[in-house]
Order: structure tokens, then C-alpha cells, then sequence
């Protein structure tokens, strides 16, 4: 599960890679995107335009909305089951704008993790 991931496109990439968006003219390059920041997303509604949203999940039941930046996975496994992501996994998605993302490899006998960038790489012929 990712806790980290990169934005670093031209704002005119992107606008080709998603024509029926509208896509802000001008993106800062991002390459440490953590939970409680600012994304860029687009959203699964009528404005056909992408938008920045605080990464962050806050229950309903929740008391205290400061504990929004614990809840930022959630297991596909039991996605559709789990109280706390039931509810938004059926009504309230959206497509998260990034390059690629990190996970962490913990080695035995060192207390600081390792960082690997994960980046999908499609290869086309002509």
C-alpha cells in the first residue's frame, strides 16, 4: 500500500492523455505526495474538470476530522465490506492523477526503510 506517489507531467500531456478533461494550465512537479496535501484528481461528477483535493479520508462516524490522514488505503481485498470505505468505494470515487508511487522495504538489521519508486512504463512500437 502506497503512502507516498509523484506528479511531475506537462499540464499538455495530461490534457492529451485525457481530451474530455479540462486540465489546470499550469502543474507544479510534485515528486513527494503525501497523505493531508493537495491533489490533483479528477472527480466522478458532471464538471468534466480536474480539481485539487485534500488527500484524506473522513468517516462518517468520525469525531474528529484531524485523523482524516490515517484512513489513505484501504485493502481491495475488503474494500466493498469495510465500514469505513463501503460507503465512499460505491458513491464518492475519482481517478488520481500520478507518474508512479513508493514502497518502503524494511531490511533486517537496519532501522530505516528503503524507498522504490513504482512507475508503469508502456512501450509503444510504430
Amino acid at each position: 500500500m502506497c503512502g507516498r506517489f509523484l506528479l511531475a507531467m506537462e499540464p499538455a500531456d495530461l490534457q492529451d492523455a485525457f481530451p474530455q478533461f479540462k486540465i489546470p494550465g499550469t502543474i507544479q512537479p510534485r515528486y513527494n505526495i503525501a497523505p493531508s496535501q493537495p491533489v490533483l484528481v479528477i472527480p466522478n461528477n458532471s464538471s468534466f474538470k480536474a480539481s485539487y483535493f485534500i488527500w484524506s479520508m473522513i468517516p462518517a462516524w468520525a469525531k474528529d476530522p484531524s485523523n482524516g490522514s490515517r484512513m489513505i488505503n484501504a485493502r481491495a481485498e475488503t474494500l466493498a465490506e469495510k465500514p469505513s470505505f463501503r460507503g465512499p468505494f460505491k458513491y464518492r470515487r475519482c481517478l488520481i492523477l500520478a507518474n508512479g508511487y513508493y514502497e518502503w522495504k524494511q531490511w533486517p538489521g537496519i532501522k530505516t526503510r528503503t524507498p522504490f519508486f513504482i512507475l508503469l512504463i508502456v512501450w509503444q512500437t510504430v
